[in-house]
């Protein structure tokens, strides 16, 4: 069977991801952009502003809310070190009581539920309701992203603000394991840690006693 045609900046089925988070990744970025095949402009540079919601006991959830909508990805699988993340729920604020009873608390993992008495919630009142919760903690992550394609794989560098602290990140990302191994090496990042944004940030904020 043919593989699938990777598109940048386009929604595929859904991927296998390598990404690492450091200080400084000069001499791989300055790799990936040279062995990248040209790239639509749209994706040259693109920059976003990202409310991530962490909580201490969940790891397989990711979710995150951006230009007033909510997006949350649930863990599948790891195969050869690859993460594939599935989309679990989205949805757009005001955002009712209902939806956040069903999916996006227990999404969370948290006991001691809110309770919630509106029929609707706005993301100021729903960041409200998170900042209360001992377990939960609302960071903000703005991003400076960079898109390249390599060896048929979605590629990017990014610097990253987590809270007003600078990380720099890279990574690739396909839905054929193989084509991930080879930019892997291509662009010189075997060694490096392959964690994903919940786990940096939790790391940055301390809900992990780990340095990235």
């Amino acid at each position: 069977m043919a593989k699938e045609e990777l598109k940048i900046g386009e929604i595929s089925k859904p991927r296998f991801e390598y990404r690492t988070f450091g200080r400084c990744f000069k001499k791989q970025a300055e790799r990936m952009a040279r062995l990248s095949v040209p790239v639509p402009e749209k994706v040259w540079e693109r920059k976003s502003v990202e409310t991530y919601i962490v909580s201490r006991t969940n790891n397989v959830n990711n979710t995150k809310i951006r230009d007033g909508k909510m997006d949350i990805k649930t863990f599948i699988q790891n195969i050869d070190g690859f993460e594939q993340w599935n989309p679990l729920m989205k949805g757009a604020f005001p955002i009712s009581a209902e939806v956040l009873k069903t999916q996006v608390f227990p999404a969370f993992m948290v006991d001691n539920l809110p309770a919630l008495e509106k029929e609707t919630y706005t993301v100021e009142e729903f960041l409200e309701i998170v900042k209360k919760h001992p377990d939960l903690q609302a960071v903000t992550v703005e991003k400076i992203r960079y898109g390249y394609m390599v060896n048929d794989t979605i590629c990017e560098t990014g610097d990253v603000y987590i809270n007003g602290a600078k990380i720099v990140t890279i990574n690739s990302e396909s839905t054929e394991i193989e084509d991930l191994k080879k930019t892997v090496r291509d662009v010189g990042l075997e060694g490096f840690e392959n964690i994903n944004y919940l786990q940096a940030i939790k790391r940055v904020t301390g809900l992990i006693d780990k340095p990235l």
